[in-house]
């Protein structure tokens, strides 16, 4: 049964930084494509980043490049989004997924089968 648990959003200040991460278990981790994805009340969920595990290629949304980073620990299943310069508007539920059989990143929900429970941020002015 494939699990990923995400783990690290809390509440700072706007300009502050938080580390997400996220744990995967029953799933093939290697070689395969991850992605970050946030959710706040009466939006759309939103892609941030994607990353292939086999060999390092990131994807991210225009509105966070400049800002995030994905990144993985292949020793430990994980996946982190290392959030800096947070802003108000970076405040939603963010969630971890991952992708089944497929061989290109995307940032498209549609495109992710298996999928955390969320954490969530939240960012103060």
């Amino acid at each position: 049964q494939v699990q990923l648990v995400e783990s690290g959003g809390g509440s700072v200040q706007a300009g502050g930084s938080l580390r997400l991460s996220c744990v995967a278990s029953g799933y093939t981790y290697n070689s395969n494509y991850m992605g970050w994805f946030r959710q706040a009340p009466g939006k759309e969920r939103e892609g941030l980043a994607a990353i292939y595990t086999g060999g390092g290629s990131t994807y991210y949304a225009d509105s966070v490049k400049a800002r995030f980073t994905i990144s993985q620990d292949n020793a430990k299943n994980t996946v982190y989004l290392q959030m800096n310069s947070l802003k108000p508007e970076d405040t939603a539920m963010y969630y971890c997924a991952a992708r089944r059989g497929h061989s290109y990143l995307s940032l498209s929900p549609e495109a992710y089968y298996y999928w955390g429970q969320g954490t969530q941020v939240t960012v103060s002015s």
